[in-house]
């Protein structure tokens, strides 16, 4: 069917994205239906994601921060949305134009579902069954904004010929000629009924009505509405809410002391001890979080093992309980950046289940994978140490957020995020690393990354303003499972002066410090810091970026005293 091309370009444009968000919010209703994970906008953003250079990652972290994944939906929807404008005003020319665009967009959503990692063929429903709906509104929208004359003009005698319609077959200038040739209406005579400018649609003559435009708009809006809520509901949000604020966590075997006075030292602006549940950092590739349902949860443990194993959560919560301090850091940490943060973990020993399974002696390495298919490859050694590798469900004293994990995540001391704190964890296979790699290695990143010794300064801020006088400098230090031994500080590269130390109370957290007796002057300062471990090893002042296994150097800062 060809449209009138006389439709104006907002209208068509109008039309494109609501048949676009017709598509969207039947996708994501039938997605709630068939798999959460095989929503195709979720689809093609992981792709982007997965197919994004390392380079580019790094600058949208280090530029958005945490809400890089906001940055990349947004832009997406801003794509989409341009594109459904457009192929709206592609359909007002010729609705075979919009068709085959939305066809063409499906097409890559079908890929991008189909790509991912155990996806079955039913996934590809919430794209195709979406695509379908936004077709069939673009039809409908742009049938009902472009109406019949004889619909408009009646059927009375008007400038437009006896019939009160033009001429079969007359063209727009053709009408426009016939109008004006009948000429207008004498005085006292009474006018005629008018139609507006038309066009031909196929065989019949239609013309762009607004009232058919607006209901045709209004009900695709409420269609995309009602399906994006109920898809939303049916994704499993509200219930595994629920199910988390259900859950009563069970006591540790042997619960630790409270924390002694001692490892917060209180100052106002420095980072505590303890990071809050809400402002501890979040990293990671999902782009949207994983809702998973503990009762539906299993963590699989299988390959190189004398006995494999399955766990659900309830057997999981009926293992020997305990709880540790741990603070994890992300691998895209620049020197003196936020990436960090110390919690209080409960769960089960890692450990423990493995030896349960039995690991194989030449086995080096658990390739651990995300309920949305992403994999952390942590060395089996480091896990069967003795240190406090954890399968936490609680965090804090609550169940795990979320955002962070729920209902089991890894918690690994001594190795950074992206080798070992694997959230919403739901397989472990024992392997080696010669014959598996996890996400991150083929893209760059080294295979095993132990924590590098690092400190930073939280106060004064880098770029601030302080008054003159007796000036308190402080900040944290880490080394887990090592532990932090001293920490200096040195102001426009004079002498390096210790900081007093907070108390810690195992090597895996990390450690406060405080110089409080800095006598600053007037002028422009600049203050470094350096930490040293329990091994004796003071971290470089040579400068490495992020990739491959972790920045160095030492946070220094500007300040300004007046």
């Amino acid at each position: 069917m060809q449209s009138n091309r006389r439709m104006p370009s907002w209208a068509a444009a109008l039309i494109g994205l609501v048949s676009g968000a017709v598509a969207v919010g039947v996708s994501l209703l039938v997605a709630g239906l068939v798999n959460p994970s095989a929503f195709p906008i979720v689809a093609v953003g992981n792709a982007a994601v997965d197919l994004t250079p390392a380079v580019l990652k790094e600058w949208a972290i280090r530029t958005f921060g945490e809400n890089d994944k906001v940055v990349l939906l947004g832009g997406i929807f801003v794509v989409m949305a341009l594109i459904a404008a457009a192929l709206g005003i592609a359909a007002a020319r010729d609705v075979r134009y919009g068709l085959a665009g939305l066809a063409a967009f499906g097409l890559v959503g079908v890929v991008a579902v189909l790509t991912r990692p155990e996806a079955g063929l039913a996934d590809v429903l919430p794209t195709v069954v979406g695509v379908g709906a936004g077709m069939f509104a673009l039809r409908r929208i742009i049938r009902r904004s472009l109406v019949p004359v004889e619909e408009l003009a009646g059927a009375s005698t008007g400038p437009y010929g006896d019939r009160g319609h033009p001429t079969p077959g007359a063209g727009p200038w053709e009408i426009a000629q016939e109008a004006a040739q009948q000429g207008s209406p004498e005085a006292g005579e009474r006018p005629e009924p008018t139609t507006p400018p038309v066009m031909r649609a196929g065989r019949d003559l239609r013309a762009f009505d607004r009232r058919g435009l607006l209901t045709g708009v209004l009900g695709g809006v409420a269609v995309a509405g009602v399906a994006g809520v109920a898809g939303r509901m049916l994704s499993g949000r509200a219930e595994v809410s629920v199910a988390r604020n259900g859950i009563t966590l069970p006591r540790p075997a042997t619960p630790l002391a409270p924390l002694p006075a001692g490892v917060d030292l209180r100052i106002k602006g420095l980072s505590p001890f303890v990071t809050p549940n809400s402002d501890f950092y979040r990293v990671d590739t999902a782009l949207v979080v994983p809702q998973v349902d503990p009762r539906s949860w299993t963590l699989k443990i299988h390959g190189m093992v004398d006995r494999p194993v399955e766990l659900t959560f309830a057997d999981l919560m009926k293992r020997t309980v305990v709880e540790a301090d741990v603070t994890l850091c992300c691998v895209s940490n620049e020197v003196g950046g936020p990436y960090i943060g110390n919690a209080r973990w409960l769960g089960v020993s890692l450990a423990d289940v493995l030896r349960d399974a039995g690991v194989h002696k030449n086995a080096d390495m658990l390739l651990s994978t995300s309920a949305d298919g992403w994999t952390a490859g942590t060395p089996a050694d480091v896990v069967l140490d003795g240190r406090d590798a954890l399968l936490a469900f609680g965090m804090n004293g609550e169940a795990l957020p979320v955002d962070h994990g729920f209902p089991v995540r890894q918690v690994v001391p001594g190795l950074y995020g992206y080798v070992s704190a694997t959230k919403w964890v739901t397989d472990i296979k024992v392997t080696r690393f010669d014959e598996d790699e996890a996400y991150w290695t083929p893209r760059g990143w080294s295979a095993k990354g132990p924590i590098k010794t690092e400190s930073r300064i939280d106060l004064p801020r880098d770029g601030a303003s302080v008054p003159a006088g007796r000036t308190v400098v402080a900040g944290v230090a880490w080394a887990q499972h090592k532990g932090v031994d001293a920490v200096e500080v040195r102001v426009d590269r004079g002498q390096w002066r210790q900081a007093r130390l907070a108390e810690a109370p195992t090597a895996d957290t990390w450690r406060q410090w405080v110089l409080d007796d800095w006598d600053a002057t007037p002028g422009d300062h600049t203050i470094e810091v350096r930490a040293t471990d329990a091994t004796g090893y003071t971290q470089t002042a040579a400068r490495a970026p992020v990739a491959p296994d972790g920045a160095t150097g030492w946070h220094t800062i500007q300040v300004r005293v007046g």
